[in-house]
């Protein structure tokens, strides 16, 4: 497999939306095993098909070493309201203070085209909305806290 490079902020291809995934096949499988290898190479929590240049809606979120593949993925509930610090792969060096849900329940298919049911509280819960957004074209930054800004981190 490869590791892909991850597209950063100022790339058009980040403000696009992605396309549903309909066959599931050796072509998906590949985009898989590509995105599993970029995010554990990349260190991160999450990461978007789009964010390797590819206009799918797949996502890959990383919590506890286990890596779980969402593809279709949308979010069916949400609940609470946190107020936390979020960084991204795509903008490396940056992090904002974002409203998300406390807690989120996400439905998408696996790598079958099964069906399967994600629940997420607090960190998880902000990896889901973040990794979501960005199939729809939009970054954390879209998303900032109401009078907060982007800050800069020490990488």
């Amino acid at each position: 497999m490869a590791i892909r490079n991850i597209r950063t902020e100022g790339d058009p291809v980040l403000r696009k939306v992605s396309r549903k995934v309909e066959n599931f096949d050796d072509r998906l499988f590949l985009i898989l095993e590509d995105m599993r290898d970029t995010l554990i190479k990349s260190e991160g929590i999450g990461l978007a098909a789009v964010q390797i240049g590819i206009l799918r809606r797949i996502v890959l979120v990383n919590f506890n070493g286990r890596i779980i593949e969402l593809i279709n993925p949308e979010i069916t509930e949400r609940e609470g309201e946190q107020k936390e610090a979020e960084a991204c792969l795509s903008l490396p060096g940056k992090a904002g203070k974002t409203v998300r849900p406390k807690t989120v329940t996400v439905k998408a298919q696996n790598r079958d085209g099964k069906w399967c049911i994600y629940k997420g509280t607090d960190l998880e819960a902000r990896c889901f909305c973040h990794e979501l957004d960005h199939l729809d074209g939009k970054l954390y930054i879209d998303s900032l806290a109401p009078g907060e800004s982007v800050f800069f981190t020490q990488d």
